[in-house]
């Protein structure tokens, strides 16, 4: 399909076959669309709404990726076959092969990237939402300042005592002195 410029904006826009199937490839592209929109800019995604549809989003992410990964492996390793004669010339299709093995190099390393930010989405959500490990957290803390807090009112009181005796002993002897 021919890409053409739409009357109101500069940039190209791929004709309504393509855009339906969502390739410029009559419907079945050689590898996953990326995320984001058509001209490649991720956009925000709003979060669902409970916690297992998030985590049914993660899985459901986590299992296309490694898929991506795994066909575009698949795909690479079929095209470093070497054929028999077939209607192209040899050098146009190693050109060709080589072209579509970069393309699939790069669509394993756009999974690679997202699994990298699926395991930040996922940290990001343990600490946000694993409340009893938070509020345990907390209660330690609070348990460890606690005891300090006890230990430094012991060694205040001590103190306290010790410099109590002290000053009654030396008013004792500044009173019973005669250079008062």
């Amino acid at each position: 399909k021919a890409i053409r410029s739409s009357p109101n904006s500069n940039r190209p826009r791929q004709e309504a076959g393509c855009r339906a199937a969502g390739t410029g490839f009559g419907g079945k592209a050689p590898w996953p669309r990326p995320e984001g929109n058509k001209w490649g800019m991720s956009q925000q995604r709003t979060l669902p709404q409970s916690k297992e549809l998030l985590l049914q989003s993660y899985n459901k992410r986590l299992k296309d990726d490694i898929k991506s990964i795994l066909d575009n492996f698949t795909e690479i390793i079929k095209s470093a076959r070497v054929e028999d004669e077939t209607q192209v010339s040899r050098a146009t299709q190693c050109e060709q092969d080589h072209y579509e093995m970069h393309v699939r190099a790069a669509n394993i390393v756009r999974a690679g990237e997202s699994l990298m930010k699926l395991v930040s989405d996922l940290k990001q959500f343990l600490i946000l939402n694993d409340f009893p490990s938070v509020n345990e957290a907390i209660n330690q803390r609070k348990q460890q300042l606690r005891n300090l807090q006890e230990e430094c009112d012991k060694k205040l009181i001590t103190l306290r005592d010790e410099i109590a005796i002290d000053l009654y002993e030396l008013e004792e002897e500044y009173y019973s002195s005669r250079y008062k």
